[in-house]
């Protein structure tokens, strides 16, 4: 690999979270992170925009389908997600010079990137706050895998690697974009369904993945429960679907699609989706950090909002 090729020297890990306080203290500080919130977003509230979305929905027509583009430029991508549902882009994680990187570059260059990976069930404890966690290095996490002695294989995921985001070149779908995000692990490694109230767009660089999509007014169908006002799971698994404890989930409409290296998905604010690796994958992620496209227009979500 050339000069100009080498990764950047490792980053240091986030820290933990804080213990657990008071609580007038965690209601105090929930509803000051959800006013910055809806600020940031230029919404009246969280709850009006999850309301807005979830009514915007019941219009859309049922989908039997992924609808797939090639290198849609801003305005295009935009017009098409201003219509609410999620669709595929080609030619665009392509050219990234990432995806021309093998995968062993993880252990030949990035082995002392300190990572954090999810153990044990982090599935059904995917939405706690006290779900297992362990600090080691990239290539202990390689050995790790290596070694397959698990049920559930630990995962890398939700990790700010600027070692690898510095050969990706995201594109200007988004006015504000929150910083990259990236997923690590071998197949079998599953992010349960849930849903996230930003858009998202998801690069798939390396490996396969199935990802399970519902939309956002199904919600009622899901036996959801609150992780954080910008973020809702759900115990229903779409890929085991057990109508005894589940009922209403007979209802949900669920569509699949596989995502293969190179591929894009936009995935609309507030659609649940289910994400399973089905070879080793690297995948990479970005949420918008504004109004959802979907709700362009919408004039009831813009006035009174106190910026």
């Amino acid at each position: 690999m050339t000069e100009d090729n080498k990764l950047a020297a490792p980053s240091r890990l986030p820290p933990r979270q804080a213990g657990a306080a008071s609580a007038d203290d965690a209601v105090a500080r929930k509803h000051a992170r959800e006013q910055k919130d809806a600020a940031i977003r230029a919404v009246p509230s969280i709850d009006a925009m999850r309301a807005a979305l979830r009514q915007a929905a019941h219009a859309l027509p049922a989908m039997t389908g992924i609808a797939r583009f090639h290198k849609l430029d801003a305005a295009g991508f935009r017009r098409q997600a201003m219509q609410g549902m999620p669709f595929l882009i080609d030619g665009v994680v392509t050219r990234w010079p990432l995806t021309a990187m093998p995968p062993d570059m993880l252990r030949e260059q990035l082995s002392a990137v300190p990572v954090r990976a999810r153990v044990g069930d982090y599935v059904n404890t995917a939405f706690a706050a006290d779900r297992a966690m362990a600090d080691m290095t990239m290539g202990q996490y390689l050995d790790l895998v290596a070694r397959d002695e698990t049920a559930l294989p630990p995962y890398l995921g939700n990790l700010g690697l600027q070692e690898l985001n510095r050969h990706c070149h995201w594109p200007a779908y988004f006015d504000k974009m929150g910083p990259p995000r990236f997923w690590i692990g071998p197949a079998r490694t599953v992010t349960p369904l849930h849903c996230d109230f930003d858009d998202n767009i998801f690069a798939q660089i390396w490996g396969t993945k199935r990802i399970f999509l519902c939309p956002p007014h199904h919600d009622e169908f899901l036996y959801i429960r609150e992780a954080n006002p910008l973020l809702f799971g759900s115990p229903v698994d779409p890929e085991s679907l057990d109508f005894i404890q589940f009922p209403l989930a007979r209802q949900a409409s669920m569509i699949e699609v596989i995502v293969e290296p190179g591929d894009m998905l936009y995935v609309p604010a507030g659609w649940y989706h289910q994400v399973r690796a089905l070879t080793f994958s690297l995948s990479s992620n970005r949420w918008a950090r504004a109004m959802p496209l979907a709700l362009q227009g919408d004039e009831s979500l813009g006035r009174n909002v106190a910026l």
